[in-house]
């Protein structure tokens, strides 16, 4: 049986309909979709010729609130992929540490307890922090999917998040006992972009190095009348990792480690609404006790403001480094830096929107663009089209990807 065929029957199995199923005083309710998607790249990689990628997947969500105090969340995806960046196996994936996207995996699994103003989430969730858009420097706690770096999912660690609220302030605290990291591109795919010195040379996946020990993280939020702003410590490891390489003789190859340093990071971040503008602004400062990983400030400083069913938001994300390592690093957030970075989304109607988001390296040696259309057709049907163009020198974040720009387009039943 296929996987689609699978993830229908699933799916058909668990949701019989999409409204609240209430029994007494308790509450189930679910969500989900089946969505289909294929990219098209018109130019070839070196080291990837193939240029035409599909996927499946089904999401299903599902949310019981057995009492006031309590609730239960769920949800499971089941993924297929036409050029292997799907695992073969058949398991329930709960760690989300494979190389490639679990054929079948838990996406959630908590349960969260709620008394008065203080709220305690436990299990598998989604953690975000910061304030700006595009990069945010403070969000250490949402490892992402980059095995297609420009269109990252965020994934969800395992632990407990309690937060407090007292009038205007808000105290959250995090555990994490167990790291979750980031999914790097595939080192045989085209979102690994191969030096010109390395061209012809097999690169081999020797795996990782998972680091030992829990993650902690504070933040305080204050909400005021003219402005809100948050300051937050985080102790743990960076979920993108360093990347230790070597060579090997007979045949002649390149093994590629992952290793992910212990990091410290100090963050703050604002928000001040104007006549205008919004004005948002969000910085870290990441240390750490490595001898070979950077040390470096994040920022970012942007305004938004809204006109009519158009939201625009403009600004800067910068960079400065403190401390130079030694070892390469695979590292979008900081390869968005040094850019001029923007986003538009225009609400065409009930059914329609249009969604435009770019980023111009200050040297103009790397350029990224999307645009992407969206409608709906009834309550359950939505198709959207993407293009995506990538321009700029090589030896830029932005730049290697230059073959790959590329348009998707995404047919989704949600249900």
């Amino acid at each position: 049986m296929s996987v689609l065929s699978t993830a229908l029957l699933v799916c058909g199995a668990i949701v019989a309909s999409s409204r609240p199923v209430v029994v007494g005083a308790q509450a189930l309710t679910q969500r989900g979709f089946v969505e289909g998607s294929a990219r098209v790249f018109p130019q070839q990689a070196p080291n990837d010729p193939e240029r035409l990628v599909a996927d499946v997947l089904a999401r299903v969500e599902l949310f019981f609130k057995p009492t006031p105090w309590m609730q239960l969340a769920a949800g499971v995806d089941l993924r297929a992929n036409s050029h292997a960046q799907v695992d073969d196996r058949w398991r329930i994936d709960l760690d989300e540490r494979g190389s490639r996207r679990a054929r079948a995996s838990v996406r959630r699994l908590a349960v969260t307890l709620t008394r008065g103003p203080m709220s305690l989430e436990v299990g598998k969730q989604f953690i975000r922090w910061g304030k700006a858009d595009i990069v945010n420097p403070t969000d250490r706690f949402a490892p992402r999917d980059f095995i297609s770096v420009v269109d990252a999912e965020f994934m969800a660690v395992t632990g407990a998040r309690g937060v407090v609220q007292s009038g205007s302030e808000t105290f959250e605290g995090v555990w994490v006992p167990r790291f979750t990291p980031s999914r790097t591109p595939l080192v045989d795919e085209r979102w690994t972009a191969v030096p010109a010195a390395a061209t012809g040379v097999p690169l081999v996946d020797a795996g990782a190095t998972w680091p030992e020990g829990a993650e902690t993280g504070l933040r305080w939020s204050h909400v005021g009348a003219r402005a809100e702003y948050s300051v937050s410590f985080f102790n743990g490891f960076n979920h993108l990792p360093n990347i230790d390489s070597r060579v090997l003789p007979a045949p002649t190859r390149i093994e590629l480690t992952r290793t992910y340093p212990a990091i410290r990071v100090y963050g703050a971040d604002a928000a001040m609404p104007t006549r205008w503008l919004t004005l948002k602004g969000e910085a870290a400062y990441v240390r750490s006790p490595s001898a070979f990983t950077d040390e470096y400030v994040l920022y970012v400083v942007q305004a938004e403001r809204q006109v009519g069913e158009w939201v625009v938001v403009g600004g800067y994300a910068g960079e400065v480094v403190t401390a130079r390592g030694s070892v390469l690093a695979f590292a979008p957030d900081r390869g968005m830096t040094k850019s001029v970075v923007g986003r538009a989304s225009y609400t065409i109607d009930g059914s329609r929107s249009l969604t435009l988001e770019t980023a111009v390296r200050q040297n103009g040696e790397g350029v990224y663009a999307r645009a992407e259309y969206s409608q709906a057709r009834g309550q359950h049907w939505r198709a959207t089209v993407t293009g995506v163009a990538i321009a700029g020198h090589s030896d830029d974040f932005l730049g290697q990807y230059q073959r790959n720009s590329h348009v998707a387009l995404t047919l989704r039943y949600s249900f």
